[in-house]
């Protein structure tokens, strides 16, 4: 049986100024300009520069106030979610405005050339091929990824070109035109299957030599003992001295394991980092600045009030005078919510990097990774009164300059650990240290995770050998017999 009742229900929700400026927030500089540029566009009721109009007449203001609210957005209809999920940084920039007109203002170019692909198609035509010849090296080059391997079975490629490129050939085929021609092309190595393959091309594009030759021995019939470094092993099945071994470890080193990401024209984007905090020492102090292009002088358009001040002088209004007006205190209440997102924005990213900045007042000052402290977005979000997201926009994609490089805020944040007299350090101060000690170790007798365990004991931080093996992957760093050295 159907009933009807009445509920009251106390909810909160977001308004769309809220999660406008949420979204404002979390964006980077140069996101944040891509952002002003399109609202710009978008309202033609907003200005940029400085402006010496009068103030809208709030009296004309208010008097569309009860009919335009019926046309406001409701935070009912708004997802939150969709709404905050645009992770499109456009690659655009704008000229910075907050320089003196005597400060030189640097670009950073962008190369335009060749492409690595477009690079090995056209070194096929210095080549005497017949048809099939050049399709099959031609869809060979197609196959390089941007390190210069072909990660693809011959029997595969074989099929594709049969399907794709109506080409019916044998793997014998396609293996001889993969040595003939595409494994002469330069970047050197490029067209390997594997990494032995790729030294041994490049190996054997060179003059030969004893120790070269060794080389190519040791790569072609031992290799997995010299990539697991058993040096003991490979001196005893190729009858060769310590020095002799060391020789070819030094020749090999010296080859390019990726030679398709060496080519100087390789289409990747190129990324330029534009900082969205400057921190300075003057006089022993730390002086903060926020990138001036996140606060861009923004003001409600001249001509928009001239419009709405002509309505009121009007002694007959019309239904499309009303219907302009309306539309007209739309555009105008959409710039006042952004100007006034943009300041709060401002003010909050500010609040947000000098509590930061002073939390870690001794690292800003030296540069020294060992004095950062434990920090998470709890400790800066009490400081500053705000939500642990509002921290976590802030922090999350943002950079700042320093005199020691621009580094990720997300960088500085850390977990906390006890030492050995009970007090708080930070985990990066303990994976310098192990860095340190690993870069000062005899190579030729790699300290193991146990050792560095023990020796990081000494020093004060009673860690497990596990922690010590995770600290170590998070560096990058091999396990001890891949740090071995002849």
């Amino acid at each position: 049986m159907l009933k009807q009742s009445l509920h009251y229900k106390l909810l909160q929700k977001l308004s769309p100024q809220q999660i406008q400026l949420m979204k404002l927030i979390q964006l980077p500089t140069q996101a944040f300009e891509e952002r002003l540029k399109q609202e710009i566009e978008e309202n033609p009721a907003l200005d940029t520069g400085k402006d010496d109009s009068e103030s809208i007449d709030d009296d004309l203001s208010n008097e569309f106030d009860d009919d335009a609210g019926n046309e406001k957005i409701e935070a009912e209809d708004i997802n939150i979610d969709e709404y905050l999920s645009d992770d499109e940084i456009p690659n655009y920039k704008t000229q910075a405005n907050n320089y003196s007109a005597d400060d030189e203002e640097k670009n950073v170019p962008y190369a335009a050339g060749t492409t690595f692909h477009q690079s090995l198609k056209n070194q096929l035509n210095t080549f005497r091929l017949d048809e099939e010849e050049r399709s099959i090296a031609e869809f060979l080059v197609g196959s390089i990824d941007d390190s210069g391997y072909i990660r693809r079975e011959i029997i595969d490629l074989v099929d594709d070109l049969a399907f794709t490129a109506n080409v019916f050939t044998t793997e014998e085929k396609v293996i001889s035109v993969l040595k003939k021609v595409v494994h002469t092309l330069d970047p050197i190595g490029v067209g390997a299957r594997d990494l032995r393959e790729c030294l041994v091309i490049q190996l054997k594009a060179k003059e030969t030599n004893k120790i070269r030759s060794l080389a190519i021995e040791i790569l072609e019939d031992a290799f997995d003992h010299f990539v697991k470094k058993h040096y003991k092993k490979l001196q005893e099945k190729f009858s060769i001295s310590e020095d002799e071994l060391k020789e070819v470890n030094t020749e090999i080193s010296r080859l390019n394991p990726k030679p398709g990401s060496s080519y100087a024209g390789n289409n990747k984007i190129a990324e330029q980092i534009v900082p969205d905090f400057s921190i300075k020492i003057i006089d022993g102090e730390l002086d903060l600045t926020l990138n001036s292009r996140n606060a861009p002088e923004l003001h409600i358009s001249r001509e928009y009030n001239n419009m709405l001040k002509g309505y009121q002088e009007s002694t007959k209004k019309t239904k499309s005078q009303k219907d302009a007006v309306f539309f007209i205190k739309q555009k105008l209440d959409s710039a006042k919510w952004f100007i006034d997102a943009i300041r709060q924005r401002q003010q909050t990213l500010l609040v947000t990097m000098n509590t930061i900045m002073h939390y870690q007042y001794d690292y800003f000052l030296t540069g020294d990774e060992r004095k950062l402290k434990p920090m998470i977005l709890k400790d800066i979000a009490d400081k500053i009164n705000m939500d642990v997201s509002t921290v976590s926009r802030v922090a999350n994609s943002k950079f700042v300059s320093t005199p020691y490089g621009t580094k990720l805020i997300k960088e500085f944040f850390s977990e906390s650990m006890k030492n050995d007299q009970g007090e708080d350090v930070s985990t990066k101060e303990i994976k310098k240290i192990l860095e340190t000690v690993i870069a000062e170790e005899n190579k030729k007798k790699p300290l193991t995770d146990e050792k560095l365990a023990a020796i990081l004991k000494e020093k004060g931080y009673p860690i497990a050998r596990r922690t010590v093996a995770k600290y170590r992957e998070q560096l990058d760093l091999p396990v001890a017999r891949l740090r071995k050295e002849i």
